[in-house]
């Protein structure tokens, strides 16, 4: 009689089940197969379906970006860290998702993973002191330029190549630059250099020049103002024969997906901000920038 209960009980349980199943599946035809992408819209990138803009960068390229323990100076909280982000890109990125009507969110990324995280969609853009080269247009599109500046190379203040007026007169020097920008691949235009093996960022090239591990190392001029006006022991050489580059090498733009719906509407931001603010924005980023960004 028990052994007969409990077969009844099953057969009832198993009707149960099948019909709870059903009720599931019907709800969530997909089920666990096929989860739903969160927040990725082809062509709005991250924040599709919220109200966020989620900005990529490296939060180490001073005074573009930096990372500072506080929020002083209108830096913003980055994304699952205790840290803030301050700086020029970050005081653009401000402007954007204002006129965007969008909270701004910073995503710390190392630049090798900023492409890649923009294709996955984990960022709606690229807010980094990227220059919008051809070989980068292949995978992803560029807003307006919304800075431009001149290369220059970082040196130790009191060393052989502090006076140095043309690019020539590092023959013989050890000169490196960051990984994976065109900032390396013009070293090759120096007779005789010496070319070290390309760093990860620019704290580290600070760091290697300090120590005499490198003569000195290529960058863009706000950079070299914020390195030398960080580190006393820094100077910055600008040429009179300098490197030869394209406008596209020295220029920089908003990174975004291919035919994003981002790109018209930043573009007009950004052309509501006159040239004059954008050169005050980058002097006050350059007097703001932590000293700490030199070490």
């Amino acid at each position: 009689m028990r052994r007969k209960f409990v077969a009844l009980a099953g057969l009832m349980l198993s009707f149960v089940l099948v019909f709870t199943a059903c009720g599931t599946k019907e709800e969530n035809p997909g089920g666990d197969t096929y989860p739903e992408k969160q927040g990725t819209t082809e062509g709005n990138g991250a924040s599709s379906g919220d109200n966020t803009f989620k900005v990529g960068m490296e939060a180490g390229y001073a005074p573009f970006n930096w990372t500072q323990i506080t929020n002083d100076n209108g830096a913003v909280p980055i994304d699952e860290s205790a840290e803030f982000a301050g700086g020029y890109d970050v005081e653009i990125a401000k402007r954007i998702a204002e006129g965007l009507g969008k909270e701004l969110v910073i995503v710390k990324t190392e630049w090798d993973g900023l492409v890649p995280a923009l294709l996955s969609g984990k960022i709606d853009a690229i807010i980094a002191g990227m220059s919008p080269t051809e070989k980068r247009k292949e995978t992803i599109d560029f807003t307006d330029i919304y800075y431009k500046s001149d290369l220059v190379m970082v040196v130790k203040k009191g060393g052989p190549y502090e006076n140095a007026t043309s690019i020539q007169d590092f023959s013989g020097a050890k000169i490196t630059a960051q990984l994976n920008t065109f900032h390396y691949s013009v070293i090759d235009q120096i007779d005789g250099v010496i070319k070290e093996t390309a760093l990860d960022n620019f704290p580290t090239m600070r760091v290697a020049l300090e120590s005499g591990a490198i003569d000195g190392y290529v960058s863009e001029r706000p950079e070299g103002v914020s390195a030398s006006s960080a580190n006393e022991n820094f100077a910055m050489v600008e040429f009179t024969d300098g490197f030869e580059t394209s406008e596209e090498d020295t220029a920089i733009a908003v990174g975004v997906q291919k035919e994003s719906e981002l790109t018209d509407k930043i573009n007009e931001i950004l052309a509501g901000i006159s040239e004059e603010e954008r050169q005050e924005i980058m002097d006050t980023a350059i007097a703001n920038q932590p000293s700490a960004v030199a070490k």
